[in-house]
């Protein structure tokens, strides 16, 4: 197994990790780095119970330079999205919701108590990579990102 890690932390960093990632002939490569982090950022502040506005508008524009991206062959979406969580996400997650309700065996959950040492998150991870089940290719992003918008977070559970 292999780890990649994004030189910096934003979309194009993830882009060229993700590029590197599949360059590399391991059975698994991790990589620390989402193209989607901005996106799945803006959708959770979009559902934050706790601010003062919700506004959709930094949502959209996150998608479209997403979407801008995506099209533009900067980057593709990874084969799967490995979902690191104590036993319940405390907030709505665009992982565990709009992104999983598409291509559920496409998204996998490794869900550890937050007290847990780091071994045990270690073999939880590699447990749940083990058991990564087959399924369709991810659709295009503009049809994901269309499903968040609709997608109400009101009753997210983790399970595998």
């Amino acid at each position: 197994m292999s780890l990649i890690r994004a030189a910096s932390d934003d979309q194009a960093g993830a882009a060229d990790a993700l590029a590197r990632a599949a360059r590399i002939t391991a059975p698994y490569v991790l990589v620390a780095a989402d193209p989607l982090a901005a996106l799945a950022a803006q959708w959770r502040a979009m559902w934050d119970i706790k601010a003062e506005q919700h506004d959709a508008a930094p949502f959209e524009v996150a998608a479209s330079e997403a979407v801008a991206a995506w099209r533009a062959g900067t980057f593709e979406l990874p084969d799967y999205y490995l979902v690191l969580t104590g036993t319940q996400p405390a907030d709505p997650d665009f992982y565990l919701g709009p992104l999983r309700s598409q291509r559920p065996n496409r998204v996998a959950v490794a869900a550890t108590p937050e007290t847990a040492d780091p071994g045990s998150r270690a073999a939880e991870v590699l447990h749940v990579m083990g058991s990564l089940r087959h399924g369709p290719w991810w659709p295009p992003l503009d049809q994901i990102v269309s499903a968040a918008r609709d997608f109400y977070p009101g009753s997210l559970a983790v399970s595998r």
